[in-house]
């Protein structure tokens, strides 16, 4: 009894705070679909086709309009690959082909965008190999060049201080982005091994043989990433100049008490405990989104939600600043605030309040598809209620393609389709790939600003009117939208329903 009023006083909170909650026009809506929890291990093409196809129906009716699928998890691959075996993580068998045959990622690349959303492939750029024990493929790059990588506390590792290892990553990331349509490139937060109580990262002998002009062992290994990320950074938009690159690292850049520019906390740190420094990345413009784990609670001890939020949103929003959010912890943690409700309402408050934010993504999709504390009710009934577009991104393209040729409404009998042709264009920043359609009651403002007038984003050059719509004059509004997201100028055509 108390658990069922606890949800109906939760569900009241979503209705009054669904009044008041203002959502944007662009906005990152996300979800993280991961492999290493093997939950795709062994149930074969046909269920896990399955499974996929349910997440991203149940993601797209929430108003998801991306997805960051795993595709590289340990040097292997949940794609077809010359280079690298096929994942253990798929069929159990690490260099075992999926029977009957298909490309997990070239299959999301279509499912994604037959659903308006886009795909970013998530690779893991060092990690080899799990703790668990699996036998690695005769052509795994440990098998054919162990030297270049080491072991630490059962895991093995691509050597960060290896230059080959990076020309290896960015071989990997350059054959996907050859080979396949994909809308983004996203790395993790593994990148030196996290740290464990006693085991050392084995590079005494390498860093002692050549420091680089470095005193310090922890600036040395700092610098090694950092020449990794500036040459995925080059590698990626060299190839595919459209293509974002993204990277989610662990949400604690700095304790404060380790550097003033740092948060009010005590954990973990990317900078000094996994030799990942995430501002430099940023002053830089080496990445084009970052998605910091935000994963504890409002109020938690160590780590504060709140105290992130705003630390993250002050210090990286130069680029596109993203907060990946934990389902479950949310929804099972009450709010300090409110404690009848859980603390979703009091995130999203924090995300409309701190003006870095430009969007969220979901760990991990199966919790927010299993709606979990009513949270994919509440993402689909209020905070993404309506379609949203993808966040601007002006250092890769802010040219507006031109606008929609030739629109105009065909009665066909029993209802009517709007069609239009695509602008002209020279080249990848001129070509229209999805189109926007508005719908107005004729007479009112076009405010094309408020995405509640959204009706459709579609790859397609035609919209069906709805029948269900009533009867009345419209005024429906499509603009062109390019690689990046930039819209066109409106074109309107009035339409009248009988």
């Amino acid at each position: 009894m108390k658990k069922t009023m606890t949800i109906l006083l939760c569900c009241v909170g979503m209705m009054l705070h669904a009044q008041t909650y203002q959502v944007p026009k662009r906005e990152f809506r996300a979800a993280w679909i991961q492999c290493v929890n093997g939950q795709f291990q062994h149930i074969g093409t046909e269920k896990m086709q399955q499974t996929l196809t349910y997440q991203l129906d149940e993601l797209r009716k929430d108003g998801a309009n991306a997805i960051i699928f795993q595709v590289r998890p340990a040097c292997d691959a949940l794609y077809s690959s010359s280079m690298e075996p096929w994942s253990h993580f798929l069929t159990g068998v690490q260099g075992k082909a999926p029977s009957p045959y298909w490309d997990p990622l070239q299959w999301m690349i279509d499912e994604c965008h037959k659903r308006g959303m886009e795909l970013h492939a998530w690779i893991n750029p060092y990690r080899a190999k799990m703790k668990s024990a699996y036998p690695l493929a005769a052509n795994h790059i440990c098998k054919q060049h162990p030297e270049r990588a080491f072991e630490y506390d059962g895991l093995m590792v691509l050597n960060p201080a290896l230059q080959e290892n990076r020309d290896y990553i960015c071989t990997i990331v350059e054959d996907i982005l050859n080979r396949y349509d994909v809308d983004g490139l996203h790395i993790d937060d593994y990148f030196y091994p996290y740290p464990v109580p006693g085991v050392s990262i084995p590079d005494d002998a390498q860093y002692q043989a050549d420091a680089q002009g470095y005193h310090n062992k922890g600036d040395w290994r700092r610098h090694q990433v950092d020449l990794l990320i500036e040459q995925l950074n080059s590698t990626i938009h060299r190839v595919k100049p459209w293509v974002k690159f993204g990277v989610s690292p662990f949400g604690i850049y700095r304790n404060q008490k380790n550097d003033p520019r740092g948060s009010k906390t005590n954990g973990l740190q990317n900078y000094d405990d996994l030799y990942a420094d995430i501002l430099l990345w940023i002053e830089k413009g080496w990445v084009d989104y970052t998605v910091p784990q935000l994963y504890w609670e409002m109020g938690h001890k160590a780590a504060d939600y709140t105290e992130l939020i705003r630390w993250w949103s002050d210090h990286a929003s130069a680029r596109p600043l993203f907060i990946g959010e934990d389902v479950e912890r949310t929804v099972k943690k009450a709010d300090p605030s409110n404690p009848q409700s859980h603390q979703l309402p009091a995130k999203m408050r924090l995300h409309q309040e701190n003006e870095g934010v430009q969007g969220t993504v979901l760990w991990y999709a199966k919790v927010a598809v299993d709606n979990i504390g009513n949270y994919g009710t509440s993402l689909r009934n209020v905070y993404w209620r309506y379609p949203a577009l993808q966040p601007l991104m002006p250092h890769l393209d802010n040219k507006a393609p031109d606008k929609v040729r030739k629109l105009k409404a065909i009665d066909m009998g029993t209802h009517q389709v709007l069609m239009w042709t695509a602008p002209k264009a020279k080249q990848w920043s001129d070509e229209a790939v999805r189109y926007v359609v508005y719908c107005f009651k004729q007479g009112n403002d076009l405010q094309t600003d408020d995405p509640s007038h959204i009706v459709a984003i579609t790859t397609e050059p035609f919209y069906e009117i709805p029948t269900t719509l009533g009867k009345g004059k419209y005024v429906y509004v499509v603009t062109a939208l390019d690689r990046l997201q930039n819209e066109s100028k409106v074109v309107k055509r009035k339409v009248k329903l009988r």
